[in-house]
This record gives structure tokens, C-alpha cells and sequence, in this order.
């Protein structure tokens, strides 16, 4: 009776919003969340010398001064710098909870490399500037303001959601996504999760060209590459260099193509970005959409061939492994007895990562180069197997509810389901059966991402539309049926 009476109240109170009030409420949200995410850019999370608990406890402190119950937030973790915040908006139970995901850390940045302090929150020329505006602040900040807007609204959803701001999704050794989900799953379990870290919004020279929905993605595999010699005196060169060996097998790399792959996800994604693309490209992906091919494989080869010559769609089609750290010799004056290398692999899901593994040693040919797997380390020191990560199911619940918000908010613009090429914490949740969607909420331009790079910037009517939209997605998704 007491669910019931409040929801009666809670409706009535809602109802009883004057369009003035309603635009006054979104003018408020719209500076609170400029607030949080100046904040949460000016905290240094990085894994070398930042705190992520800095962060969850200053958004924990927000969530209980705009009225959450103390027993309905947590501020844990495996140390003292590497604590997350998970927090519940308490609703009636009718239906199972939503978690959403996002991560507090960011990757390092150092001041010389960029224009601006990265530690510092910038508007400029219409964008935001500033360490992790891109990737992914922008996004804790859109949840946190929409939580305190709906429990300042008094708002009641038809079941329980979950807030879960995590550490090292970018590195180090205490995955929070993974150290909840072993430590504590009751606190995060949910129906499904929606993920703010991928599922980019994607436009060009300020057309939104798609809204994407990612439900897969690669499996992130690092590979060391390790030549040994006993080495000798600089003075007496010999061909038998570790270094050379290794850098023959690295430009053999270079050069190597794994074998096209497709998937639903994908085949969807070419399908229908075809229909929005227009000459030579737009024609290569209805071919590879209609991967395997009835007839003529030639075609399809050719159709490939063009679309791997983009970065980004070449991802999308192959296993990818690229070099990406160096480490060899010990003194200026000796021949080097070791030389390494990690070459970094995002594998098309379903493909074995030990055949990966093989494919690498082939392509290294040389005997004096040895390929080993680099093992992945959970919150808890164990080494973590390397599993396939399964597609979640485009559930009609998500999907209906995102298409009336897109609608909404931007008629016209299409969605589509997307495969990603990075790895995010939704391969964890979906390892863990809870099915993930990548919905970023805010629009990015595809021909100037600085995400990990320098003078990382977000666009600033994007975030503040990312704000909104993110507002009226919730309450789709939990909204009394």
C-alpha cells in the first residue's frame, strides 16, 4: 500500500509540472551537470598517480546531499585508491533493474603533449577540453545529474536502478566492473545493462548521421612477441640480432591480413549504413552484407579489399593486431640478448584466441621469434582466461524505447546496432549473462575522435543534448507500463 500511495503521489506531482517548471528543471539540470563534469575532469584518475575514489566518493557526497538514502549508496573497492561508487534509485519492483555502467578512470596524459592543461576543465570555441571529456566523464556525468533530477522530481520507476562508476576500465589490476560482479553481485544485478561507453552517435561537419546501439564486441588479446640471444660485444656484429629478428616479424605483421569475418551485428550495421552512404561505398557494403556470398566470391573479395582501405571498417570486418610497445638490448655497447614486443589484438567474436596465436607465430616465421599470450589479471591477482565475448539479444523492451527517444529528440536519424572495435566493461556484464547495450547518449564527430589522444574535446551542445536525451531515456526504460 505504501509502494502504491507514493507512486499515486509521485505521478500526481510529476503531472502537476508546468511547462515554465519542466524548462526551469532542465535549465538546473543543464548547469548541475556542467558542474559535475568540471569536477570529475579536474580529479586526476589515472592509473599512475590518480584516485578513483576521490571521484566516487565526490559524486557519492552529490547523490546524498540530492536526497539518497546513505544504505542506498556504496563507496568500495579492493584499495584505497581504486574504490567505485554503486548507487540505488529505489522503484517499485514490478519489473527486474537496469544498471548503468561507466567508468571514473581515464587514460594518462601528460601536460607537454597537449594545448591545454588535460587536468583541467576548458569551454573553448564551443567545446569542453579537458582528460576524459570524450572518454567517458561526459557519460558518469549525464548519469549522475539524471539520477538527482529524477529524485528531485520526485519521480518513481517501475523497478530499482542501479548506478555502478567504476575503476581501471582503461588498465591496472582492479577492474571495478569485474571486482563488483565477484565481490558483491546482488548489488549490480539487473534484467540488463546499459553502457554508456560505447554505442557512439556518430556525425559529420554537424550532420548526426546514426545512433548506435552497440550489442557486441571484439575480444581484447595482448601478444608478446620475444626474441633471445646470447648477445656479445657491439664491436663484432653479427647478423643473429634479436632486434632484427624481431623487427622482421613485426613488418611481416605489417603487412598480414587476417581473414574477412561477419556477423550479425555486422552484417546489420553494413546493411544499413548502405542506405545512408551513397556511391562506390554504399555499394561495397550491400555486398559484404550479404556475406557468405550466393555466388561470387570475387565480388565479395573486391567489395572487402575496398572497405578494408578505412581504418574503422577494415576493423570491422578482420581480426586486428597491430604493434604497439617496443623493449630490447641492455647496454648502448652490446649486441641485445632480448628483444620484445606486445602486439595488441581485437579478435572477431568466435574465433579461438589460440588460433590467433598460431596465426601470429605463422606469420612472425622465424624460429628465433616465440608468441605467448600476455595474461589479463583480475581485481583478485588471478590470471583471467581468455573467453569469447556473446552478442546480447536485441531485446524489444531496449530497442522500442530507444527508437521513441531518437524519434523524439531527433527524427530521421537511424538506428543502428553496432559491433565495437575497442574492448569496454560490457564484455564483463555480458560474460557475467547480463545482456549489455552501448548507448553513449551524446553525438561524436567520426572524423575528429581524440579519445586516449591529445586535447581531448566533446562538443559542448552535444553534451547538454546528451543530458536530455539521457534523461528521457531512463524514464522510457522505467516508466509505470
Amino acid at each position: 500500500m505504501q509502494s502504491r500511495t507514493r507512486s499515486i503521489l509521485s505521478f500526481c506531482l510529476i503531472a502537476a509540472i508546468s511547462p515554465a517548471a519542466r524548462a526551469q528543471s532542465q535549465d538546473q539540470s543543464k548547469q548541475t551537470a556542467r558542474a559535475i563534469f568540471k569536477q570529475l575532469i579536474e580529479i586526476n584518475t589515472t592509473d599512475s598517480v590518480g584516485n578513483v575514489t576521490t571521484a566516487a566518493e565526490a559524486m557519492a557526497k552529490r547523490l546524498r546531499e540530492g536526497g539518497f538514502a546513505e544504505e542506498d549508496i556504496k563507496v568500495t573497492g579492493p584499495n584505497d585508491r581504486k574504490k567505485n561508487l554503486v548507487a540505488r534509485f529505489r522503484g517499485t519492483g514490478k519489473r527486474k533493474p537496469i544498471l548503468f555502467i561507466g567508468h571514473l578512470d581515464v587514460v594518462e596524459a601528460h601536460r607537454e603533449d597537449w594545448t591545454t592543461d588535460p587536468f583541467e576543465f576548458l569551454e573553448k570555441d564551443g567545446y569542453f577540453y579537458g582528460r576524459g571529456t570524450e572518454d567517458m566523464k561526459s557519460g558518469d556525468a549525464l548519469l549522475v545529474t539524471n539520477f538527482l533530477r529524477l529524485r528531485k522530481e520526485n519521480y518513481l520507476p517501475d523497478r530499482d536502478l542501479i548506478l555502478a562508476l567504476t575503476a581501471d576500465e582503461e588498465g591496472g589490476n582492479f577492474n571495478g566492473v569485474d571486482w563488483l560482479i565477484k565481490e558483491h553481485r546482488d548489488w549490480v544485478d539487473a534484467e540488463y545493462c546499459i553502457n554508456l561507453d560505447a554505442g557512439e552517435f556518430e556525425k559529420d561537419k554537424g550532420n548526426r548521421l546514426l545512433a548506435g546501439i552497440q550489442a557486441s564486441e571484439k575480444v581484447y588479446v595482448d601478444y608478446q612477441f620475444e626474441s633471445l640471444n646470447p648477445g656479445g660485444h657491439s664491436s663484432v656484429p653479427s647478423p643473429d640480432n634479436a632486434i632484427y629478428h624481431l623487427a622482421g616479424a613485426l613488418a611481416r605483421l605489417q603487412s598480414y591480413s587476417f581473414p574477412v569475418d561477419i556477423n550479425e551485428i555486422t552484417r546489420n550495421f553494413f546493411a544499413k549504413t548502405a542506405a545512408i552512404t551513397t556511391g562506390p561505398v554504399s555499394a561495397d557494403m550491400k555486398v559484404v552484407a550479404m556475406y557468405p556470398p550466393p555466388a561470387d566470391a570475387a565480388q565479395l573479395n573486391a567489395a572487402v579489399q575496398r572497405l578494408s582501405a578505412s581504418p574503422y571498417y577494415n576493423s570491422l570486418l578482420h581480426t586486428t593486431c597491430v604493434a604497439t610497445m617496443l623493449s630490447g638490448g641492455h647496454a648502448p655497447n652490446a649486441l641485445p640478448q632480448t628483444a620484445r614486443a606486445n602486439v595488441n589484438c581485437r579478435i572477431f567474436p568466435g574465433e579461438d584466441p589460440e588460433e590467433v596465436r598460431k596465426a601470429l607465430e605463422r606469420v612472425a616465421n622465424d624460429p628465433k621469434v616465440t608468441v605467448t599470450v600476455v595474461a589479463q589479471r583480475s581485481a583478485d591477482g588471478k590470471v583471467v582466461p581468455v573467453v569469447g565475448v556473446p552478442p546480447s539479444p536485441l531485446l524489444p523492451e531496449v530497442m522500442h524505447a530507444l527508437e521513441k527517444t531518437l524519434s523524439a529528440s531527433w527524427p530521421g536519424v537511424p538506428l543502428i546496432a553496432t559491433m565495437s572495435t575497442g574492448a569496454t566493461d560490457g564484455r564483463i556484464t555480458r560474460i557475467a549473462g547480463i545482456p549489455t547495450y552501448g548507448i553513449s547518449c551524446m553525438f561524436f564527430d567520426r572524423n575528429d575522435i581524440r579519445a586516449h589522444g591529445k586535447d581531448e574535446r566533446l562538443g559542448v551542445q552535444d553534451f547538454y543534448d546528451g543530458v536530455d536525451f539521457n534523461y528521457k531515456l531512463i524514464r522510457e526504460l522505467s516508466s509505470p507500463r
